[in-house]
């Protein structure tokens, strides 16, 4: 039956496979994420592209793989090609939709929320350039936006202050009517951020990587129907121990009902 690997640095790569386990309930998983490392957003290129790699093909060895998804921006925008080069399973990386969020936008002025590390790549030169050339692009780096979507996460609680303070001197006077998450990690402070700026909308790619996840599958020969149906298996992997344990563990419930989880 067909297993799935997502991985992210942290917890983000959850906001991805919550869209995936609505479409596909019964796809057996493998969630690792790279907790060692974390954030991704403030290390060098040339180390996450070998360590990113060397943990999925460790992964997908290990654990009978037969489709990868890459739910982090920073990762996807640096080590798809690599990947794609020693593995010969499909692997779907994230886009930032920012298509999607120069579509909708009537002000023509819209918002990239990202990690530093995304931000300023010639991969988002490119997709302003393809597909948000009419439009104004703001873009907003932040590691401590990230830092406190894993908080929220783990807590359930969130600093408004903090929050207003990364985004209120790009949002509080300005015309943007659309904003990109682009960070896995952000959809999971997407009620905290609308609740601040109500008159923006909150664009992400969850729904579309389902939606080709599911495509691929049925490339690959799978029942669709057989996969909503059956009763799927979850497992979590981490580079580095996590102490509070059981805390992760219970907030992951809601996601899937995982058992315990292994270091790689």
């Amino acid at each position: 039956m067909a297993k799935a690997l997502i991985f992210d640095s942290g917890v983000g790569g959850f906001s991805i496979f919550q869209h995936i386990r609505q479409a596909v309930p019964g796809l057996d998983s493998c969630y690792l994420m790279d907790n060692q490392l974390f954030p991704y957003g403030i290390q060098p290129d040339n180390v996450l592209i070998e360590r990113i790699v060397a943990l999925c093909l460790q992964a997908c060895r290990e654990h009978d793989i037969q489709i990868v998804v890459i739910a982090c921006n920073t990762a996807s925008t640096l080590a798809l090609p690599s990947l794609r080069e020693v593995l010969t399973i499909p692997v779907i990386g994230v886009v930032p939709a920012l298509k999607t969020a120069a579509s909708l936008s009537r002000s023509k002025d819209i918002a990239l929320l990202a990690t530093p590390a995304t931000i300023h790549r010639a991969y988002i030169d490119n997709l302003i350039q393809d597909h948000g050339q009419d439009c104004h692009v703001t873009r907003i780096g932040s590691s401590e936006l990230v830092k406190l979507a894993e908080q929220h996460w783990f807590t359930g609680h969130i600093e408004r202050s903090a929050l207003e303070n990364i985004l209120s001197p790009f949002l509080a006077h300005s015309t943007i009517d659309q904003m990109v998450l682009g960070c896995t990690h952000f959809p999971l402070l997407s009620k905290h951020i609308a609740e601040l700026y109500p008159e923006i909308n909150l664009v992400d790619s969850g729904e579309a990587i389902a939606r080709r996840l599911c495509f691929i599958l049925q490339q690959q020969g799978y029942d669709l129907a057989q996969l909503k149906q059956r009763k799927a298996h979850h497992q979590l992997l981490c580079s580095a121990a996590i102490s509070n344990k059981q805390d992760f563990l219970r907030a992951c419930q809601h996601i899937a009902p995982y058992q315990s989880f292994n270091i790689i």
